[in-house]
């Protein structure tokens, strides 16, 4: 991608224009935003396409992995950020947001030891801060730039001097921040940068689905062992920049956006080679196909019948090599065709009739890259091995598809391969000559007499993350060990998922509802066998029937797992215990507990605490039977989700932040007088106890929370759908109370 660093009046006269337009929609967003509830972190791969904000786990709304949703499970905000004084002085007379916006300082002063060479830095940082005028967006860039520079003088007075600060005609301080972290960039990341700006705003891209794009358009190249791990790099490099920011919804900074003013100012910059036209954009997209060739496009529908293209519209851009459309923007008739396109190695397309094109995919010759998720596809073609520079298939959600093309194991170069959510039950036998596969989500498990889809990952030894589905379908270890778990040394993320039996809302059933005694012991025998390697370090186990954990979770002398940071236990409507041997995990950060029960207790018998340095997030979520927490003096963060059994939460003196979830409780739980948490208690309810606790002082709610620093409360407003419209917020010192429920509604 061809990339511009100089800038004559009249493009900056447009930039200007846009810049502004962008700014306008960015700070419109953000109040809109205020209301979204950000509480929780997405730590699963993603798992479908979601637009709507996202829904508060459990409760009546049918939970946080609803359809269409990027689900997964979640952990908490980290707590508040401390400001060192120079920054706070050169802050005064801005507001919050723009002290938040300090934070890529706070980090480049964190990083030098010396006070005396802070000091030296002190001055020329406070210059940067008044060059950007006190607005955000240009102290992140300009923190983010300073991150990439040695600590001494000459190097942050290089970037103050810069002369595009005083570019004429340049718009504002804003926008020359970005402009010059833009031209601080490493070649090799400009590109990376402008791509990012295609994405369409309405839609959640993932690291992978971003790193696959940035692959199969070469931006990325040298080791094809490393492109993924060098995608990573760039993108953790982007976020460092502050060119790009995380969303808190997702843990390990699995998504990101792009401010408005910093999406606009990269649209314009790959202007002559990218055309981008969103619901916002006021682009004559006809007019520009028809006048002008492009090497991407990007489409998204505006919800209008007359904004529709035909797909007929577009065969005359023979250029371009990367297409993305979302929605059905674009009609597609019989007849219609991807011949046109020779050039095309990166195919997107969402919610479309793409049925009608599937049979000319194979004549894209130098396509790497598809991704066709919640479309009508039936088939993919059975001659696919002829895509030989195949690198990147998803077929999410695409629940017409039954069945892979029997030559699908041919693509040699197949890197990545997303089934989750189609009604493919099996894979064909060969699947495991895609030994070049590094992801691969949604395997199924099928037998075949004594053969089973299993043996095909056998030879997959490159694998980095995967997840398989349907084991409850294997006949028995023998057929399990075949699978070479322990073998696949790369591997970092393992999904080990049965079935669910699950209705909607989660719903709990018996025991005997699930396997018979017999199927206990197979279910548990297969998992033994499932040992993954020292290498992992995200652990989900999901719908397991066994009634202990598997050997490898429960041995004492062997511990597989010492490298596991991430481990959630979901649906484990059988397992009466967690083993003690659980507590040799020296690096565990984060665990989730969902929908177990039968489990009574967590506390000292099973996290063995001296050996906890690193677990500071739990999760305990739908387990009816738990009747105690205690004795967890590291943990910082604490969710109890519908755990009506719960009576002691105990010995949890470093706890940060609690939330508690619960529309089904008519009282506060006694068990808060015993905690404080040093910055949020977050309270889900329902409106009848929200509204006893906004009686305040003389409500019999007051002495269960009075005493924790800051509190906030939410009900929804279920006959008109309207989530956490009624709330209460109490601050203790200053004495603050506030809620916007009325006398009325409390009489």
């Amino acid at each position: 991608m061809t990339s511009r660093c100089t800038m004559n009046r009249g493009d900056a006269t447009k930039l200007t224009t846009a810049l502004v337009a962008g700014r306008r929609r960015a700070m419109a967003g953000a109040a809109r935003s205020v209301a979204v509830s950000r509480r929780m972190v997405v730590t699963a791969p993603a798992q479908g396409r979601r637009r709507a904000p996202r829904r508060r786990s459990g409760g009546r709304g049918g939970g946080v992995e609803g359809r269409r949703q990027k689900g997964g499970e979640f952990v908490w905000l980290a707590p508040p950020r401390v400001f060192p004084e120079w920054l706070l002085e050169a802050a005064e007379g801005v507001g919050a947001e723009e002290r938040e916006a300090g934070m890529p300082f706070l980090s480049v002063v964190r990083n030098v030891n010396d006070e005396s060479q802070v000091e030296m830095l002190k001055d020329i940082g406070m210059g940067i801060i008044a060059k950007c005028d006190g607005l955000p967006l240009a102290v992140k860039v300009m923190g983010g730039v300073l991150l990439q520079k040695n600590r001494r003088r000459s190097d942050w007075e290089a970037v103050l001097k810069d002369s595009v600060w005083s570019v004429s005609q340049m718009p504002e301080e804003l926008n020359s921040a970005v402009y010059l972290s833009y031209q601080d960039l490493d070649p090799l990341l400009k590109p990376c940068f402008l791509y990012f700006s295609l994405l369409p705003k309405i839609e959640i891209f993932d690291v992978h689905e971003i790193v696959g794009m940035w692959i199969s358009e070469g931006i990325i190249h040298r080791n094809l062992d490393d492109l993924e791990n060098i995608g990573r790099e760039y993108y953790d490099e982007l976020i460092l920049r502050n060119l790009i920011e995380p969303d808190i919804s997702y843990m390990d900074q699995l998504v990101c956006s792009m401010h408005d003013v910093v999406r606009s100012f990269a649209q314009y910059i790959a202007r002559d080679e990218a055309l981008v036209a969103g619901q916002s954009s006021q682009i004559d997209i006809t007019s520009k196909l028809n006048s002008e060739n492009f090497i991407r496009l990007s489409l998204e529908n505006k919800g209008s019948e007359s904004d529709e293209l035909e797909w007929m519209s577009l065969q005359e851009q023979i250029s371009v090599r990367t297409l993305i459309s979302i929605g059905n923007n674009i009609k597609i008739k019989p007849g219609d065709s991807l011949v046109t396109f020779p050039n095309l190695r990166t195919l997107y397309v969402q919610d479309a009739d793409f049925d009608q094109l599937a049979e000319s995919l194979v004549k894209l010759k130098h396509l790497r890259y598809l991704s066709i998720p919640c479309t009508n596809i039936s088939k993919l073609p059975e001659n696919i091995h002829k895509m030989k520079f195949l690198q990147y298939i998803c077929l999410l959600q695409c629940e017409s598809l039954v069945k892979l093309p029997g030559s699908i194991g041919k693509l040699q170069d197949l890197r990545f391969l997303d089934l989750r959510e189609t009604s493919i039950n099996n894979v064909p036998r060969g699947f495991g000559g895609l030994t070049s596969l590094r992801k691969l989500y949604g395997f199924p498990v099928h037998m075949d007499g004594d053969w089973c889809s299993l043996e095909e990952l056998g030879p997959l030894s490159k694998l980095i993350e995967l997840y398989i589905h349907g084991l409850e379908n294997v006949s028995s270890s023998t057929v399990a060990k075949k699978t070479n778990l322990c073998g696949k040394v790369h591997l970092r993320k393992l999904g080990l998922h049965c079935t669910s039996k699950h209705g909607h809302n989660d719903q709990l059933f018996k025991e005997e509802d699930y396997i018979s005694g017999e199927g206990h012991q197979n279910i548990e025998e297969v998992f033994d066998e499932l040992c993954p390697p020292p290498s992992v370090e995200n652990l989900t186990i999901n719908t397991y029937f066994g009634r202990q954990l598997p050997i490898w979770m429960r041995s004492n002398e062997v511990v597989p797992l010492g490298s596991l940071r991430i481990m959630v236990l979901k649906d484990l409507p059988c397992c009466t215990e967690l083993p003690n041997s659980l507590c040799q995990l020296p690096c565990l950060e984060f665990l989730q507990i969902k929908l177990a029960p039968a489990i009574k207790r967590v506390g000292p018998e099973f996290l063995q605490l001296h050996h906890h340095e690193h677990l500071r997030k739990l999760q305990v979520i739908q387990c009816s039977g738990i009747e105690r927490i205690g004795n967890l003096p590291k943990l910082q963060e604490l969710l109890i989700e519908h755990c009506p059994m719960l009576k002691v939460l105990e010995g949890v003196s470093a706890l940060e932040r609690l939330d508690l979830v619960d529309y089904n409780m008519g009282t506060l739980p006694g068990y808060l007088q015993d905690v404080n948490p040093r910055h949020l208690l977050e309270i889900d309810c329902d409106v009848s106890l929200l509204t006893s606790m906004a009686i305040g002082k003389s409500s019999p709610e007051w002495d269960k929370f009075s005493h924790i620093k800051q509190v906030k409360a939410y009900a929804d407003d279920d006959d008109n759908n309207i989530e956490r419209k009624w709330y209460v917020s109490y601050t203790r010192d200053p004495f603050s109370f506030k809620t916007n429920i009325s006398c009325s509604a409390i009489n």
